[in-house]
């Protein structure tokens, strides 16, 4: 009787008896940064699948693999709430946020319903997506790439300008050599400053770019570099008449009097938030 009843209902599976028995990784071959996906295996054959923030270690995710084990992927506020003290801000945050993200797939697919059902429901039918490119020294050719991401259907563009272009040109950056590359140190402490020099060239090649892709798209602009508020300010106002749509992460999350300072000092929208783990 149970069989001929279950032949006329979407059972999907069976959500009470499920149980993870597997998390595995895999490192995405031939884009521009390290990007490692995930998937958790269960005894019923349903998988689901997360991704470990760009740019951070597989070891986040892996670390988490015997807290999961034996789990019901269903109970997704309950495995969160276990793993949660292995993640933190900025990118150490991938694991954890990658395993709920699989957790949420898991589920859907056991109650047979997309997992945005799962929070609350769906707002809208489409979101406008929009395209980051890797960046090249020539404004130009920078231009010409993202004119190419238009041409595939793209229609808001995002790149980088920062000093990572000002390296190579003399009296561009003032800067001790130890934190030119620095990566672990806050922005406000590096002691990095852009000069005028500095801010001509970005200035031009943000320029070089508009002529490029034209003013009809929205085009946002990251990546600054470590440097302090002052330059921050410096350089917002001076790439304020390319009416970009946002300046985004110019100085660390944590420092909100210095964003108000920086908000206040720009006519360009400021962005941050994504390295805020909660």
């Amino acid at each position: 009787m149970t069989d001929s009843v279950e032949q006329h209902v979407n059972t999907s599976s069976r959500p009470a008896e499920l149980k993870i028995t597997d998390l595995r990784i895999a490192n995405l071959a031939g884009i521009p940064m390290r990007v490692t996906l995930i998937r958790i295996d269960t005894n019923q054959g349903l998988c689901g699948y997360g991704e470990v923030r760009d740019g951070a270690s597989k070891t986040y995710a892996l670390a988490l693999k015997r807290h999961l084990i034996g789990e019901n992927p269903c109970n997704i506020d309950k495995i969160f709430r276990k793993i949660k003290q292995f993640g933190f801000h900025g990118r150490q945050a991938g694991g954890v946020c990658g395993v709920e993200m699989a957790l949420f797939d898991l589920a859907g697919k056991a109650y047979g319903v997309p997992a945005y059902q799962l929070v609350g429901g769906k707002f809208r039918d489409k979101v406008l997506c929009y395209s980051d490119t890797p960046t090249t020294p020539d404004g130009t050719e920078m231009g010409r790439r993202l004119k190419g991401r238009v041409e595939q259907g793209f229609k808001f563009l995002k790149m980088d300008v920062g000093i990572q272009l000002l390296r190579e040109v003399p009296g561009a950056i003032i800067a001790a050599p130890e934190m030119i590359n620095s990566r672990t140190i806050m922005h406000q402490f590096t002691g990095i400053q852009i000069t005028d020099v500095g801010i001509g060239v970005l200035c031009d090649y943000v320029a070089a770019v508009r002529d490029e892709v034209g003013y009809e798209v929205p085009l946002a602009v990251d990546h600054f570099g470590h440097i302090g508020l002052k330059s921050c300010i410096r350089l917002g106002k001076a790439l304020d008449k390319f009416t970009l749509a946002w300046y985004e992460d110019m100085i660390p999350w944590q420092f909100a009097d210095q964003w108000a300072e920086l908000t206040r000092a720009v006519d360009t929208p400021t962005c941050t938030g994504e390295d805020i783990y909660l």
